[in-house]
């Protein structure tokens, strides 16, 4: 099956229905972690943590606008679908908040819970950029790639505070 860009076959035409569907779950992931994000602000006990958690949430806001930049650039609405591994990961830091609610290692324990949702946004975003480039879908590739660096990061800043200050305070 050929794909068409503006009149002329598109360069791996193969890889578009994968591109359409992981924008679609990393959509849907993305608008399912601002309620965990939310959650995770108010849990944290460390101010810089708690801070990191609100600046990622605004993060993310924007990164579904700059998704849905996306969808428009290769000429279709956005549209999510529900991101059954964002869900675990959200199930799992519920879990974890209330496992070590009111424990010293409770914000270590959100570190992990958030560093694998960045891990899982990370790999989502690498096979997008890779896809786009492979596409020539360049507004839409440099789009991703953005987001791509901001979760890398979250990632660091996570690692950061984790040893600068939760993991310490949970030892």
């Amino acid at each position: 099956m050929k794909s068409e860009k503006d009149g002329k076959s598109m360069p791996n035409a193969h890889l578009h229905e994968l591109f359409v569907d992981e924008l679609k779950d990393i959509l849907g992931a993305e608008k399912q972690l601002l309620k965990g994000l939310k959650k995770m602000a108010d849990k944290a006990v460390g101010e810089n943590l708690k801070s990191a958690f609100t600046a990622h949430h605004a993060e993310t806001e924007e990164q579904i606008e700059r998704l849905k930049q996306v969808f428009s650039s290769i000429g279709l609405t956005a549209r999510a679908k529900k991101c059954k591994a964002m869900e675990g990961l959200l199930e799992e830091a519920e879990e974890i908040i209330e496992e070590f609610e009111g424990d010293e290692a409770l914000d270590a324990a959100l570190i992990s819970a958030a560093q694998k949702v960045e891990h899982y946004e990370i790999a989502s975003y690498g096979c997008l950029v890779t896809y786009a480039t492979l596409m020539e879908h360049e507004e839409a590739r440099k789009l991703l790639q953005t987001t791509l660096d901001q979760e890398k990061e979250t990632d660091g800043k996570l690692t950061e505070i984790a040893m600068s200050e939760a993991n310490v305070a949970a030892a």
